[in-house]
Protein backbone atom coordinates (compact mmCIF):
# COMPACT_ATOMS: atom_id res chain seq x y z
CA UNK A 1 0.00 0.00 0.00
CA UNK A 2 0.84 3.42 -0.69
CA UNK A 3 -0.81 5.51 1.29
CA UNK A 4 -0.96 5.68 5.38
CA UNK A 5 -4.22 4.77 7.17
CA UNK A 6 -4.78 8.26 8.05
CA UNK A 7 -4.92 9.71 4.00
CA UNK A 8 -7.35 6.64 3.65
CA UNK A 9 -9.76 7.34 6.16
CA UNK A 10 -9.90 10.65 4.79
CA UNK A 11 -10.68 9.57 1.22
CA UNK A 12 -13.09 7.90 2.85
CA UNK A 13 -14.71 10.54 4.64
CA UNK A 14 -14.40 13.15 1.69
CA UNK A 15 -16.24 10.27 -0.98
CA UNK A 16 -19.11 10.29 1.89
CA UNK A 17 -18.93 14.11 2.02
CA UNK A 18 -19.76 14.46 -1.34
CA UNK A 19 -22.45 11.36 -1.38
CA UNK A 20 -24.27 13.40 1.59
CA UNK A 21 -23.92 16.90 0.03
CA UNK A 22 -24.58 15.71 -3.77
CA UNK A 23 -21.28 17.24 -5.02
CA UNK A 24 -18.64 15.21 -7.63
CA UNK A 25 -15.23 15.92 -6.97
CA UNK A 26 -11.74 15.37 -8.92
CA UNK A 27 -11.02 11.39 -8.82
CA UNK A 28 -8.47 10.30 -6.07
CA UNK A 29 -5.94 9.71 -8.05
CA UNK A 30 -5.59 13.24 -9.24
CA UNK A 31 -4.13 14.22 -5.82
CA UNK A 32 -2.66 10.42 -5.25
CA UNK A 33 -1.61 9.39 -7.85
CA UNK A 34 0.65 7.52 -6.24
CA UNK A 35 -2.50 5.70 -4.85
CA UNK A 36 -2.28 1.60 -5.40
CA UNK A 37 -5.36 -1.37 -5.88
CA UNK A 38 -4.55 -1.88 -2.36
CA UNK A 39 -5.15 1.33 -1.26
CA UNK A 40 -8.68 1.39 -3.66
CA UNK A 41 -9.94 -1.34 -1.46
CA UNK A 42 -8.68 -0.25 1.50
CA UNK A 43 -10.53 2.98 0.52
CA UNK A 44 -13.35 1.45 0.03
CA UNK A 45 -13.42 -0.90 3.04
CA UNK A 46 -13.40 2.56 5.25
CA UNK A 47 -15.87 3.81 3.56
CA UNK A 48 -17.84 0.51 3.93
CA UNK A 49 -17.17 0.86 7.88
CA UNK A 50 -17.91 4.33 7.73
CA UNK A 51 -21.36 3.76 6.45
CA UNK A 52 -22.48 0.94 8.77
CA UNK A 53 -20.76 2.72 12.06
CA UNK A 54 -23.30 5.34 10.80
CA UNK A 55 -26.26 2.67 10.87
CA UNK A 56 -26.48 1.32 7.00
CA UNK A 57 -27.06 -1.81 6.71
CA UNK A 58 -24.99 -4.05 4.20
CA UNK A 59 -27.28 -6.11 2.34
CA UNK A 60 -25.37 -7.36 -1.07
CA UNK A 61 -22.66 -7.21 -3.48
CA UNK A 62 -22.20 -5.60 -7.13
CA UNK A 63 -20.21 -6.54 -9.74
CA UNK A 64 -18.78 -4.05 -12.13
CA UNK A 65 -17.27 -3.53 -15.77
CA UNK A 66 -18.44 -7.20 -16.58
CA UNK A 67 -19.90 -6.82 -20.38
CA UNK A 68 -17.95 -6.02 -23.43
CA UNK A 69 -20.35 -2.93 -23.69
CA UNK A 70 -19.16 -1.56 -20.25
CA UNK A 71 -15.64 -2.02 -20.72
CA UNK A 72 -15.69 -0.59 -24.14
CA UNK A 73 -17.65 2.48 -22.55
CA UNK A 74 -15.52 2.81 -19.90
CA UNK A 75 -11.71 2.22 -21.64
CA UNK A 76 -11.43 -0.53 -18.83
CA UNK A 77 -10.20 -4.20 -19.00
CA UNK A 78 -11.56 -6.08 -15.68
CA UNK A 79 -14.57 -6.13 -13.53
CA UNK A 80 -14.11 -4.15 -9.89
CA UNK A 81 -16.41 -5.16 -7.01
CA UNK A 82 -18.50 -3.17 -4.86
CA UNK A 83 -20.79 -3.35 -1.54
CA UNK A 84 -24.56 -2.56 -1.19
CA UNK A 85 -26.54 -1.16 1.37
CA UNK A 86 -30.08 -1.10 2.51
CA UNK A 87 -30.46 2.76 1.78
CA UNK A 88 -29.88 1.91 -1.79
CA UNK A 89 -32.55 0.30 -2.21
CA UNK A 90 -35.95 1.59 -4.39
CA UNK A 91 -39.09 0.11 -4.15
CA UNK A 92 -40.61 -1.79 -6.79
CA UNK A 93 -42.77 0.76 -9.04
CA UNK A 94 -41.45 3.64 -6.42
CA UNK A 95 -39.47 7.04 -6.86
CA UNK A 96 -36.16 8.15 -6.05
CA UNK A 97 -35.23 11.77 -6.21
CA UNK A 98 -33.13 13.14 -8.83
CA UNK A 99 -31.62 15.80 -6.62
CA UNK A 100 -30.40 12.98 -4.53
CA UNK A 101 -28.08 12.02 -7.06
CA UNK A 102 -25.33 13.55 -8.95
CA UNK A 103 -25.42 12.61 -12.53
CA UNK A 104 -27.50 9.31 -12.56
CA UNK A 105 -27.11 6.48 -15.08
CA UNK A 106 -28.74 3.05 -14.89
CA UNK A 107 -28.35 -0.48 -16.44
CA UNK A 108 -30.09 -3.64 -16.26
CA UNK A 109 -28.96 -6.36 -14.61
CA UNK A 110 -29.84 -10.17 -13.54
CA UNK A 111 -29.54 -10.46 -9.26
CA UNK A 112 -28.53 -13.45 -7.44
CA UNK A 113 -30.19 -14.16 -4.18
CA UNK A 114 -27.93 -16.49 -2.62
CA UNK A 115 -29.96 -19.22 -0.11
CA UNK A 116 -26.42 -20.29 1.86
CA UNK A 117 -22.87 -19.03 2.28
CA UNK A 118 -20.67 -18.81 -1.13
CA UNK A 119 -16.91 -18.61 -0.13
CA UNK A 120 -14.34 -18.96 -2.66
CA UNK A 121 -11.59 -19.70 -3.33
CA UNK A 122 -12.25 -21.83 -6.39
CA UNK A 123 -15.85 -20.36 -6.77
CA UNK A 124 -17.22 -21.21 -10.24
CA UNK A 125 -20.56 -21.08 -12.00
CA UNK A 126 -22.12 -24.51 -10.94
CA UNK A 127 -21.04 -23.76 -7.44
CA UNK A 128 -23.04 -20.33 -7.53
CA UNK A 129 -26.16 -21.77 -8.98
CA UNK A 130 -26.09 -24.92 -6.50
CA UNK A 131 -26.14 -21.32 -3.72
CA UNK A 132 -28.68 -19.49 -5.33
CA UNK A 133 -32.24 -19.30 -4.29
CA UNK A 134 -33.26 -17.12 -7.31
CA UNK A 135 -32.32 -14.74 -9.65
CA UNK A 136 -34.45 -11.53 -10.31
CA UNK A 137 -34.71 -8.44 -12.66
CA UNK A 138 -32.31 -5.48 -11.37
CA UNK A 139 -31.74 -1.57 -12.41
CA UNK A 140 -28.77 -0.41 -10.92
CA UNK A 141 -28.63 3.41 -10.64
CA UNK A 142 -24.46 4.16 -10.85
CA UNK A 143 -23.91 7.89 -9.94
CA UNK A 144 -19.62 7.94 -9.91
CA UNK A 145 -18.66 11.14 -7.50
CA UNK A 146 -16.31 12.01 -9.94
CA UNK A 147 -16.61 14.96 -12.21
CA UNK A 148 -18.22 14.70 -15.23
CA UNK A 149 -18.03 10.51 -14.69
CA UNK A 150 -14.60 10.41 -15.58
CA UNK A 151 -12.39 8.46 -13.83
CA UNK A 152 -9.81 5.77 -13.55
CA UNK A 153 -9.78 1.92 -12.11
CA UNK A 154 -8.08 2.48 -9.24
CA UNK A 155 -10.76 5.73 -8.23
CA UNK A 156 -13.92 4.20 -9.14
CA UNK A 157 -12.73 1.21 -7.10
CA UNK A 158 -12.32 3.40 -4.09
CA UNK A 159 -15.89 5.08 -4.94
CA UNK A 160 -17.38 2.41 -4.21
CA UNK A 161 -17.53 1.48 -8.03
CA UNK A 162 -20.07 4.04 -8.54
CA UNK A 163 -22.72 2.16 -6.20
CA UNK A 164 -25.92 4.52 -5.45
CA UNK A 165 -29.32 2.90 -5.83
CA UNK A 166 -30.77 -0.70 -7.12
CA UNK A 167 -34.41 -2.24 -7.90
CA UNK A 168 -35.17 -5.27 -7.67
CA UNK A 169 -38.97 -6.88 -9.04
CA UNK A 170 -40.15 -9.18 -11.17
CA UNK A 171 -40.81 -12.84 -10.71
CA UNK A 172 -38.41 -14.38 -8.55
CA UNK A 173 -37.51 -17.55 -10.22
CA UNK A 174 -34.94 -20.51 -9.16
CA UNK A 175 -32.34 -20.69 -11.71
CA UNK A 176 -33.03 -24.95 -12.39
CA UNK A 177 -34.81 -24.72 -16.09
CA UNK A 178 -33.21 -21.41 -17.08
CA UNK A 179 -29.97 -20.90 -19.36
CA UNK A 180 -29.16 -17.71 -17.76
CA UNK A 181 -27.13 -16.91 -21.05
CA UNK A 182 -29.84 -16.29 -23.66
CA UNK A 183 -31.92 -14.13 -21.29
CA UNK A 184 -33.05 -11.01 -23.13
CA UNK A 185 -33.41 -7.61 -21.74
CA UNK A 186 -34.88 -4.69 -22.19
CA UNK A 187 -33.93 -1.61 -20.89
CA UNK A 188 -36.49 1.44 -21.51
CA UNK A 189 -36.77 5.00 -20.74
CA UNK A 190 -40.11 6.75 -20.43
CA UNK A 191 -41.63 4.29 -22.57
CA UNK A 192 -38.75 4.02 -25.35
CA UNK A 193 -36.65 0.71 -25.40
CA UNK A 194 -32.80 2.12 -25.23
CA UNK A 195 -30.77 -0.79 -24.58
CA UNK A 196 -31.01 -4.45 -25.66
CA UNK A 197 -28.90 -7.43 -24.69
CA UNK A 198 -28.79 -11.13 -23.34
CA UNK A 199 -27.31 -12.61 -20.10
CA UNK A 200 -24.16 -13.70 -21.73
CA UNK A 201 -23.04 -10.21 -22.17
CA UNK A 202 -22.11 -10.49 -18.65
CA UNK A 203 -18.49 -12.39 -18.87
CA UNK A 204 -20.24 -14.75 -21.10
CA UNK A 205 -22.36 -16.07 -17.93
CA UNK A 206 -23.82 -13.69 -15.17
CA UNK A 207 -22.85 -16.41 -12.81
CA UNK A 208 -19.25 -16.78 -13.54
CA UNK A 209 -19.43 -12.49 -12.62
CA UNK A 210 -20.81 -13.52 -8.88
CA UNK A 211 -18.15 -16.55 -8.75
CA UNK A 212 -15.23 -13.80 -9.58
CA UNK A 213 -16.76 -11.91 -6.89
CA UNK A 214 -16.70 -14.94 -4.56
CA UNK A 215 -12.72 -15.64 -4.87
CA UNK A 216 -12.26 -11.84 -4.85
CA UNK A 217 -13.56 -11.56 -1.45
CA UNK A 218 -11.53 -15.05 0.02
CA UNK A 219 -8.54 -13.26 -0.98
CA UNK A 220 -9.65 -10.70 1.58
CA UNK A 221 -10.66 -13.26 3.47
CA UNK A 222 -14.12 -12.33 3.35
CA UNK A 223 -17.13 -14.19 1.86
CA UNK A 224 -20.75 -13.42 0.17
CA UNK A 225 -23.33 -14.21 3.06
CA UNK A 226 -26.62 -16.65 3.00
CA UNK A 227 -29.04 -14.19 2.16
CA UNK A 228 -26.95 -11.67 -0.01
CA UNK A 229 -27.99 -9.51 -3.01
CA UNK A 230 -25.52 -9.78 -5.98
CA UNK A 231 -26.05 -7.87 -8.89
CA UNK A 232 -23.60 -9.27 -11.54
CA UNK A 233 -23.24 -6.59 -13.56
CA UNK A 234 -24.52 -4.54 -16.52
CA UNK A 235 -25.60 -6.35 -19.52
CA UNK A 236 -25.90 -3.21 -21.60
CA UNK A 237 -24.13 0.28 -21.41
CA UNK A 238 -25.33 2.50 -18.93
CA UNK A 239 -27.86 5.08 -19.60
CA UNK A 240 -27.93 8.63 -18.38
CA UNK A 241 -31.01 9.67 -16.65
CA UNK A 242 -33.01 12.95 -15.18
CA UNK A 243 -35.93 14.22 -13.14
CA UNK A 244 -39.16 12.77 -14.90
CA UNK A 245 -37.94 10.02 -16.50
CA UNK A 246 -39.47 6.79 -15.40
CA UNK A 247 -37.55 3.90 -16.36
CA UNK A 248 -38.43 0.15 -17.11
CA UNK A 249 -36.88 -3.60 -17.64
CA UNK A 250 -38.04 -6.69 -18.87
CA UNK A 251 -36.34 -9.74 -18.47
CA UNK A 252 -37.45 -13.00 -20.14
CA UNK A 253 -38.65 -15.54 -18.00
CA UNK A 254 -37.81 -12.95 -15.09
CA UNK A 255 -40.89 -9.84 -15.43
CA UNK A 256 -40.08 -6.34 -15.48
CA UNK A 257 -38.73 -3.82 -12.58
CA UNK A 258 -39.18 0.21 -12.68
CA UNK A 259 -39.53 3.79 -10.71
CA UNK A 260 -39.48 6.98 -11.70
CA UNK A 261 -36.27 9.38 -11.24
CA UNK A 262 -39.03 12.30 -9.24
CA UNK A 263 -37.61 16.17 -9.33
Amino acid sequence: MALDRATIAALARHLDDCVREVRDTEKLTDRHPEMDWADAYAIQDAWRALATAQGARVVGFKAGLTSVAKIRQMGVDSPVFGFLLDRFAIPEGGEVAASSLIHPRIEPEIAFVLKRKLEGPGVHVGAVLAATEFVIPAIEVIDSRYRDFKFDLKSVVADNTSAARFALGGQPRAVAGLDLRTLGVVLSVNGEGRAFGAGAAVLGHPAAAVAALANHLAAREEALPEGSVVLSGGVTEALAVRAGDSVLLEVQSLGVVGFRLAA
